[in-house]
């Protein structure tokens, strides 16, 4: 007897945008651009009172986490469109990591008082892994020594504001470390909206929740495959943004948008995004069902990260001489996705992943 397998259904849902609206309205309003650059100008690049209004005011913290433990026990679908509206806006907060990485982490491990904790925005956690790490890639870990945690791991997004880091050792454990007893020291990061860090342990305690190698490809998995909603979200806004200005802004007393070549490059731009929609929902969608998950996430971000760089590479260009400037928030765009293009492995590594899963061999 064959099992029929069920297509997947990647339209958006009223709920779905319903949501969408909600969190647009909020980063409207909580979240523009001026206030965005001036905080990466300042020592908390982090919009703690936004985290809060998404984490607690709305619940969105917990839309991954069961309503038994004060989640919203929703799906990686409703996570999607969240990071689609954060990734337009460029929101400096801690979601991905949070919300996804470390959720999905503790998720693997079953650790309920903690689950409870990230999902009421009491907390907020870091997956202490360095973020530029794929699904399938080897991990660092630290030494476990007399019951204490020692050594450094580098490239931690978000671990500034971090109230609980999960950080995995040499004896194959998952720890829960609080970031008090820890050293977090800044690195320079290309996207200044998501600060990476190095983390020092020496002798730091921690609590053991269970194996690390299932818990961290878990949430490194789950983690790559909604970051392509990020990067749609990217995308769709200097994509949207660019077609505004350029039927604003007039050469020759035409709108410069009406110019053929630069309506061509729109249109293949549109047809790119497009496409990444159809990845993302479906990479969102089998992490929802864990039908073909590795297979799903591995085609999405495949295909990403090089159209989210090209649209905000190509937004910046169509700007002309405003888009170079500070002030105009295009580069803030373009740094999220240069340095989403290189978040939970590159489009190579992805690719690479996807030809061994259908067994497709290199020439």
């Amino acid at each position: 007897m064959t099992t029929q397998r069920t297509q997947p259904d990647l339209l958006y849902s009223e709920e779905e945008e319903a949501l969408r609206a909600a969190v647009r309205d909020l980063l409207t309003d909580r979240c523009d651009a001026a206030g965005v650059i001036a905080r990466t100008e300042s020592d908390a690049p982090h919009d703690v009172a936004l985290w809060k209004a998404l984490a607690t005011g709305m619940g969105l913290a917990g839309l991954l986490v069961p309503e038994a433990l004060g989640g919203q026990g929703a799906t990686h679908r409703e996570v999607a469109v969240v990071l689609e509206e954060l990734g337009r806006a460029v929101a400096p907060v801690p979601y991905l990591t949070s919300a996804v990485l470390a959720t999905e982490a503790l998720l693997a491990c079953g650790t309920d008082d903690l689950l409870a904790e990230l999902a009421s925005g009491a907390s907020i956690g870091a997956l202490a892994v360095g973020l530029h790490t794929a699904p399938g890639a080897a991990f660092t870990t630290v030494r476990l020594e007399n019951g204490t945690l020692h050594g450094e791991l580098t490239g931690i997004a978000d671990a500034a504001v971090a109230d609980l880091l999960l950080v995995p050792a040499d004896d194959g454990g998952l720890y829960a470390v609080t970031a008090s007893a820890v050293t977090v020291t800044p690195q320079v990061a290309l996207d200044l909206t998501r600060p990476l860090a190095t983390v020092t342990l020496d002798g730091a305690p921690g609590r053991r929740l269970g194996a690390a190698e299932p818990a961290v490809r878990r949430a490194l998995r789950a983690g790559a495959g909604l970051l392509a909603s990020e990067q749609l979200g990217i995308a769709e806004g200097v994509l949207t943004e660019t077609v505004r200005y350029l039927k604003e802004r007039k050469q020759f007393n035409r709108p410069v948008g009406g110019f053929q070549a630069l309506k061509h490059r729109l249109a293949q731009l549109w047809l790119e995004v497009v496409n990444l929609r159809a990845a993302a929902r479906a990479a969102a969608d089998a992490l929802s069902t864990t039908q073909d998950a590795d297979l799903a996430v591995a085609v999405a971000q495949a295909y990403a990260a090089p159209v989210a760089v090209h649209a905000a590479e190509e937004a910046l260009q169509l700007h002309a001489g405003i888009g170079m400037t500070w002030e105009h928030p295009i580069h803030l765009s373009l740094k999220r996705a240069k340095a989403d293009s290189i978040a939970l492995g590159t489009a190579g590594a992805h690719r690479a992943a996807l030809a061994e899963l259908v067994d497709l061999q290199a020439p």
